[in-house]
């Protein structure tokens, strides 16, 4: 079996972890708009590929992974998603399996707000959310929020265009300098959807974060949940983590693999407070937490090669030993030259 890992980036480990769970029957490709990508470098064969809204893209793509023989494609992008969500029977149709879920399930994960009423009404708590300064000011007279907030991206990635406002000065420039980054940002196009409700306001909640990888199978069946607790962040990624056994929380992954149906891994953040256990994202995909996952003797690249070939995998697979700490770290790569 071929994988196709695209937006490849430098998710490094994710070639690792595919081609250590292949075993030699197979090879992991990779590709990203740039010959120069980390992941490119420790790929069996790279690609260079337009980007993601280029009219081209799905084409050239299809191409590739059709003279390859791909048989399972792993988008790792955000802006990729929806993008891949509606071509996704064009690769069905001829036998490659996109590890993306539908269109509607996606739409709910890439917009916060829609995330935010998605599990409202599964009775799951969310940060008290506002759509507008007004809202949030006026929440903040009757005593439903106080400073600080936060003030982000409604349709977000990588963590762009987050602020901290601590008083009501704040949040009106915090508010407009987001406005303004966005419409220069590549978030710039999925804005413009909705431009006066592009931002949200959110009250910030103290508290223990916690990351979940959902993992769904192929079917949209919900499988199992890993559960890690964060002990340090950079860049908007967990940077060291250790895997726990947390029943309240596994019980809410549980609930939302249940009730989205996703395919293959959710990467979802929950924050316990002293009131309640909130979730704040959710992202169809393989996440940036996931290696403390790997690490801690899950294997769920393993898990989606048995599901594309009709096999059981193995629960070992499909498990977590507790109180593993994990820490990430930088390496140097060799670039090749092209």
């Amino acid at each position: 079996m071929n994988i196709m890992l695209t937006c490849a980036g430098r998710r490094n480990y994710l070639v690792q972890f595919f081609q250590q769970a292949l075993e030699n029957r197979g090879y992991v490709f990779a590709g990203d708009a740039s010959l120069e990508a980390p992941a490119l470098q420790e790929a069996d064969e790279s690609f260079l590929l337009p980007s993601v809204n280029h009219h081209d893209y799905f084409d050239k793509l299809l191409y590739i992974c059709e003279r390859k023989q791909v048989r399972l494609l792993i988008p790792l992008n955000d802006l990729e998603l929806p993008l891949l969500a509606k071509q996704r029977d064009r690769f069905l149709k001829i036998g490659i399996i996109p590890v993306i879920s539908d269109s509607e399930i996606i739409d709910i994960c890439f917009d916060k707000w829609a995330t935010c009423q998605f599990l409202n009404n599964l009775g799951i708590a969310t940060p008290k959310t506002y759509l507008s300064v007004n809202q949030a000011k006026k929440a903040i007279k009757l005593g439903e929020i106080n400073f600080p907030l936060v003030v982000k991206p409604r349709w977000g990635s990588a963590s762009i265009g987050i602020e901290y406002p601590e008083d009501e000065e704040d949040l009106e420039l915090a508010y407009r300098f987001v406005k303004k980054s966005l419409s220069k940002s590549f978030l710039a196009e999925i804005s413009s959807t909705d431009p006066e409700q592009c931002i949200l306001i959110q009250e910030k909640l103290n508290g223990q974060e916690y990351g979940l990888d959902i993992v769904n199978n192929l079917a949209g069946d919900h499988i199992t949940t890993f559960v890690k607790c964060k002990l340090a962040m950079r860049a908007g990624e967990t940077d060291r983590a250790v895997t726990v056994e947390h029943e309240d929380i596994s019980r809410i992954g549980e609930k939302i693999g249940q009730s989205l149906r996703h395919i293959g891994n959710l990467d979802c953040d929950v924050i316990l407070t002293a009131k309640s256990a909130c979730v704040l994202e959710m992202n169809p995909r393989f996440g940036g937490g996931y290696p403390f996952s790997q690490i801690a003797g899950a294997n769920l690249p393993a898990a989606l090669i048995a599901w594309a070939n009709g096999e059981t995998p193995l629960q070992q697979w499909l498990k977590v030993e507790t109180n593993i700490m994990s820490s990430k770290c930088d390496r140097l790569i060799k670039v090749m030259s092209h």
